[in-house]
């Protein structure tokens, strides 16, 4: 059984390695070029087009080539490139201590320069989505060495939530990121929703 499992693994390895992308033909056209035919069925269609950030601002030019109502003049993707940067370095490299309240927590979060820059336009913004919320109550303050965020409620439950999602939870909650990205792409206000 063991020989069998082991051939098994080593014959999948083999496949998927026959299968990458033949990336030496991007200097001459960026052709992506299969090196060997693929084992994945013809109605397999990849769903992520690469690292975060890229698969993000390549979704969002798919849907606003298939629209035919974009403004081309109002387009904005280097708005939406620098607004997934500030993302990343938020989740990646911001420093969080967070103090346990009764009702909740309080998040200060510090970084680099580039890194407390980010906060300071992602904190405030995402912190006015969350407020319309009414479950719970919602405060940011700007210190001079980080951004706080502080989340409580009254309702044992809720608050309870508030302290298993944490500041990067909190900053991650509410399904509005999405269509946000997509009014910043089109050069609409993307606040205003």
């Amino acid at each position: 059984m063991k020989v069998f499992l082991v051939a098994s693994a080593l014959l999948g390895v083999g496949t998927i390695a026959g299968a990458q992308t033949n990336h030496a033909g991007h200097m001459n056209g960026m052709d992506h070029v299969m090196e060997s035919p693929s084992p994945l069925s013809a109605d397999t269609v990849l769903t992520e087009p690469g690292q975060g950030a890229f698969a993000a601002l390549s979704e969002v030019v798919g849907v606003l080539e298939a629209d035919p109502e974009t403004d081309w003049s109002r387009v904005d993707l280097d708005g939406l490139r620098a607004h997934l940067v500030d993302m990343d370095r938020v989740v990646l490299k911001a420093h969080v201590e967070t103090t346990q309240l009764t009702e909740g927590i309080s998040a200060l979060a510090t970084g680099d320069p580039d890194t407390l820059a980010s906060l300071r336009r992602m904190v405030p913004a995402h912190a006015a989505q969350l407020a319309m919320d009414h479950q719970w109550r919602v405060e940011t303050a700007d210190h001079s060495d980080g951004v706080e965020l502080k989340v409580t409620s009254s309702d044992p439950q809720v608050a309870a939530r508030i302290k298993g999602l944490g500041f990067f939870g909190l900053m991650a909650t509410q399904d509005h990121h999405r269509e946000h990205h997509l009014m910043m792409a089109r050069g609409e206000n993307a606040h205003a929703h």
